[in-house]
């Protein structure tokens, strides 16, 4: 009697366990396919990126719709292949993960949606020909991005995606002043004032202008914000941070883009007008960017945070540039494409550490590349490309934005970059070369990784390379034709 009651009343705890499992499994499974259809989405995308770089050559652009309010030119289309090369990546990186973390099942339908939705958000702002749609259009991005940094990690993400929002307002609707001191200038002069992109120059003035001024100075300051460019960079660590590893890539390498364009928008209505003025905006943001960066890289205990602090750094680096016009043009662009790919690596990558080591802070993952040893030498690589070592993109990019500033004869923003990039190395290589080469502090059981987590990332280590030893001409000539548009 008591065997046969043995028997047919098993211990609960294994019961539950089992029953846990199965219904895990069940939720998998059962959403299996929404991951599935996001990266079929994502090929779909980037198919049709490269078909219409391969089959536009730019003697044929740029090329106009919706009554000129999107515009194909070699800006748009240069991002709008590098944006949907990187989301290719990250939805393949998620549809691995997707099947065996069970809490990512859960909300997987919705997760799909919004990044689809961001996605097709950011591909029509770079297509955008009208500064105001540009504007709203990042906007609507980051309304998308929001729910997505709701669901990560930290101990209160729902916090952080606030103010993540509440910074994209002010950033935007300083950039909106902008709009409104260049509407107040063109009305004072009796000029009507066309926020279309390849229209808008008309109505600006080479003599002096104050209000021309302000409004170009809040348009830099508020889209320099959305950068991570210092004074307005605060919500950039903590977001990067505290989001899902997926939506940090997104934001990190999409998101950032579009600011980009916006940027460089603004550089081509204003090419021949307030040249030094913008030069000089650009140049104090982004000595303070890579001040702060440096300082806080040291101060650093948090591997996911450091990578977000060497985003500061990057877009200082990019302001400098910037700042110096035409002899930096081209670094700068390669650059900013590198970086694209240099940051999508490293934080997929952090992501794999987090899912084994349960921490985003640096002490316990001592020994990382005896434990991980494909995630390890994979984040090796990344923090040697974000570092600019060759064979990368990263290091012929900063080469010629060095070479470009020696020629502009700013020598002392040569050297401070120079400091400020040594002082950021020895940093990141104090801090991250224990985590990785170190004798191990904790035991840990790393469950195993499929070929499929590993594609995309090895896929934007070879796209480094190439970009750093050979550029295909068709995509080097691109890269002129952006550099040109802004100056180069």
């Amino acid at each position: 009697m008591t065997a046969s009651a043995s028997v047919t009343n098993p211990n609960p705890a294994a019961s539950s366990v089992a029953t846990a499992t199965r219904l895990a499994d069940e939720l998998i499974h059962g959403t299996h396919w929404v991951s599935s259809a996001l990266v079929g989405a994502a090929l779909l995308m980037w198919l049709v990126a490269m078909g219409v770089f391969l089959t536009h050559p730019l003697t044929e652009l740029p090329l106009y719709f919706a009554q000129r309010y999107l515009v194909l030119d070699a800006t748009s289309l240069l991002f709008i292949v590098v944006i949907n090369t990187v989301f290719l990546g990250i939805g393949v990186y998620l549809y691995s993960r997707q099947r065996h973390t069970p809490t990512l099942a859960r909300d997987i339908r919705s997760r799909a949606a919004l990044m689809l939705l961001f996605m097709a958000v950011i591909n029509i702002g770079l297509m955008a020909n009208h500064l105001v749609l540009l504007w709203a259009l990042i906007e609507v991005s980051t309304l998308c991005a929001a729910p997505l940094v709701a669901r990560g990690n930290a101990a209160n993400p729902q916090a952080v995606a606030w103010r993540y929002m509440l910074y994209s307002a002010m950033t935007l609707a300083i950039t909106f002043l902008g709009f409104m001191a260049l509407t107040q200038s063109a009305h004072l002069r009796g000029v009507e004032v066309s926020f279309m992109v390849d229209r808008m120059g008309e109505s600006l003035t080479r003599a002096p202008d104050a209000w021309q001024r302000l409004g170009l100075s809040f348009m830099l300051f508020g889209l320099g914000g959305k950068l991570g460019l210092a004074p307005l960079y605060g919500w950039l660590p903590e977001t990067y941070e505290a989001a899902p590893t997926t939506t940090s890539a997104l934001l990190a390498s999409v998101q950032f883009n579009i600011s980009v364009v916006a940027v460089f928008r603004i550089l081509q209505i204003f090419h021949g007008f307030e040249a030094g003025f913008v030069s000089q905006e650009l140049l104090v943001m982004g000595y303070l960017s890579l001040v702060v960066a440096a300082v806080q890289i040291m101060a650093s205990s948090n591997y996911k945070r450091l990578i977000a602090y060497a985003c500061v750094s990057s877009s200082g680096v990019i302001a400098l540039g910037l700042s110096v016009g035409k002899a930096a043009a081209y670094g700068v662009v390669l650059y900013i494409v590198s970086n694209a790919f240099v940051k999508s690596l490293l934080f997929l990558t952090a992501g794999r550490m987090r899912a084994v080591y349960g921490t985003n802070a640096v002490g316990p993952l001592s020994g990382v590349i005896r434990t991980l040893p494909m995630s390890g030498f994979l984040f090796s690589i990344g923090i040697f490309a974000l570092l600019g070592f060759p064979p990368f993109a990263s290091f012929l990019a900063e080469m010629l934005i060095l070479s470009g500033i020696v020629q502009a004869g700013k020598l002392l923003a040569f050297t401070l970059m120079c400091v400020m990039l040594t002082v950021i190395f020895v940093a990141t290589g104090r801090t991250v070369f224990p985590m990785l080469w170190g004798a191990p502090k904790v035991t840990v059981t790393a469950p195993p990784q499929s070929w499929v987590t590993l594609l995309p990332k090895l896929g934007f280590v070879g796209v480094l390379v190439m970009l750093g030893t050979y550029t295909p001409d068709p995509f080097n000539d691109l890269l002129r034709a952006v550099a040109v548009s802004i100056g180069g």
